[in-house]
């Protein structure tokens, strides 16, 4: 059925149909991308009194909030303010109430959090949740106004923005629709309305000099957290026999040189899918074997666990009701690395066999580990105990649906963002939000050692000395280049900059401040970048928004 659905998008690309003119309105705000942001984009737009529609390719709303990431990157959880506390404070209301207590008891559920704890009681929210609760409460964000959302709906990336005079007039989709707005917001995790509207942006790492930056371009040698080959006991050789480089390199391995350190490259950091995983018997799937799978692809998991490693279930990370929010962890794990890294450009039909193959290694990595039996039998039996939640992402077999995009391209826009402000190296002008995550990076890389061992680059992990501002340069375009147009996921900021602007509360926020700038600008008739920033901070802060610490 898959490969049907990318038939059609083909033949629509091909031959789009014409269609009645009732898709001709105009809207004061045409939202793209129905991610955590985008949503509340379109919320924020609505409550200020704005015609708005969310127009996406997606089926489901929420992207990874509700893909999987129920174990929130909270940072310094007292700047999420304004939309997305409301959305963390629905989780807490939710979770108030016995029903949602399914499989665990309430008072059973230990409430961890990452750097914090899960619940809230004070504040009224609650920072973990499954995946189906949060996209209940997106759809109830939405369903309240009554806020139109056209799923499945593929933009024309050739031919499909039409942009007269620095301003985009509509977009059309694959199928021929068109809509028509006044101001446009890209909240893709791939930003394909942003660059099909011809605005400038980057796909990989700047090298450190581009923005004088110590944590950018290629860092081998930099081993930051325990996702690489120096947690073993023991080196492990990069080739089929080991030590002889006539026989061949393991699979999934990079052959080719890593690049010099402090280099700048177009590779991308991993991807993969945040499994939501369960022991409980009655709701359990055991991990199914895909149809492409091959147990060489895991051989090198094999040699780490002869070397001793016994860290596999390091990110289990518990959510309610007995399941978790699953991440990579360790040398060899959910990340699918280096298999990236035409994904941002790629058309849709490459996007789509990307992603079957991230699926099908990532699912034949659970069976492998489950099933083959020269995995060692104390972590065979324990993962043979695990399998898919069979109530979350029902129409999928209880495989998330959305992959961790954790990076694609990146908008160079009026303002560039990078580790110099996060690191309160320089100021950052006219804050529109705050972020306050660790500057992370996921591996990058697997290459060989100059001595024929295997290692993990680009695996990067820096504290903050505070919680930092973000500028309102980072969600707009250059002037020159489009005048109606907000992007508050594909940000402008440098590779590693992004690495802590990335996270999903952090996207709720730009999402509502980027919304308010657009009806600022309709109501003002200007262009984004001319928004006078005394009036937006006035409304962003009026609205809850947190914008500075005050210490």
């Amino acid at each position: 059925m898959k490969l049907l659905r990318i038939v059609f998008l083909i033949s629509a690309l091909l031959t789009p149909p014409l269609l009645p003119s009732t898709f001709a309105r105009t809207y004061d705000l045409v939202v793209y991308g129905g991610t955590s942001a985008g949503v509340i984009a379109a919320v924020q737009a609505k409550r200020m009194g704005k015609s708005v529609i969310i127009v996406c390719p997606d089926r489901h709303l929420g992207g990874l909030s509700s893909g999987g990431l129920g174990f929130t990157d909270t940072g310094n959880k007292a700047v999420i303010g304004g939309l997305a506390r409301e959305f963390y404070h629905r989780v807490w209301k939710h979770y108030e109430t016995p029903e949602a207590w399914r499989w665990q008891r309430k008072e059973d559920y230990g409430g961890k959090g990452q750097g914090t704890p899960a619940v809230d009681g004070a504040q009224r929210t609650m920072w973990i949740f499954e995946p189906h609760v949060a996209e209940q409460i997106f759809e109830d964000f939405i369903k309240e106004p009554r806020i139109p959302v056209h799923r499945d709906r593929w933009l024309d990336r050739e031919q499909g923005v039409v942009v007269e005079d620095g301003r985009i007039l509509s977009i059309r989709m694959v199928d021929g629709r068109r809509y028509q707005g006044r101001m446009f917001i890209d909240a893709t995790y791939e930003g394909d309305l942003m660059a099909a509207a011809g605005v400038s942006y980057t796909v990989g790492r700047e090298s450190r000099d581009n923005y004088g930056e110590d944590w950018n371009g290629v860092q081998t040698g930099v081993l930051h957290h325990r996702h690489h080959f120096g947690v073993l006991k023991e080196p492990i050789s990069a080739y089929v026999v080991p030590g002889d480089p006539a026989s061949g390199v393991l699979p999934r391995i990079n052959p080719e040189h890593p690049g010099d350190y402090g280099a700048g490259d177009d590779k991308v950091q991993a991807y993969c899918y945040r499994m939501c995983l369960t022991r409980v018997p009655e709701n359990r799937i055991p991990f199914p074997m895909p149809e492409r799978y091959d147990p060489w692809n895991y051989e090198l998991l094999l040699r780490i666990f002869n070397a001793g490693w016994r860290e596999t279930f390091g990110k289990f990370d518990p959510i309610p009701n007995e399941k978790t929010d699953t991440n990579n962890h360790g040398p060899f794990s959910t990340d699918n690395i280096g298999m990236n890294y035409a994904y941002p450009e790629a058309s849709y039909g490459e996007r789509a066999r990307i992603l079957r193959e991230h699926r099908d290694y990532q699912m034949g990595l659970m069976y492998f580990i489950a099933n083959d039996p020269r995995v060692p039998e104390e972590v065979r039996s324990k993962m043979a105990q695990w399998g898919l939640a069979k109530d979350e992402f029902t129409d999928n077999g209880g495989w998330p649906r959305q992959i961790y995009v954790r990076e694609a391209r990146r908008m160079i826009g009026t303002f560039v963002m990078t580790e110099n402000e996060l690191l309160k190296k320089r100021p950052t002008p006219e804050s529109v939000g705050m972020g306050s995550y660790t500057i992370d990076s996921h591996n990058v890389q697997r290459y060989i050692t100059p001595e024929g061992y295997v290692q993990n680059e680009g695996d990067i992990g820096v504290g903050l000395k505070a919680p930092y501002e973000i500028a309102y340069g980072s969600l707009v375009p250059k002037k020159a280049e489009c005048e109606n147009l907000l992007v508050p996921v594909c940000v402008s900021a440098s590779h590693i900059a992004f690495g802590s602007i990335r996270m999903e509360p952090v996207f709720m926020i730009l999402g509502q401040s980027a919304a308010t700038a657009a009806v600022m600008a309709i109501d003002q008739q200007i262009a984004v970048q001319e928004v006078n920033y005394a009036d937006l901070r006035e409304r962003l802060t009026k609205d809850g928004q947190v914008l500075e610490l005050v210490r």
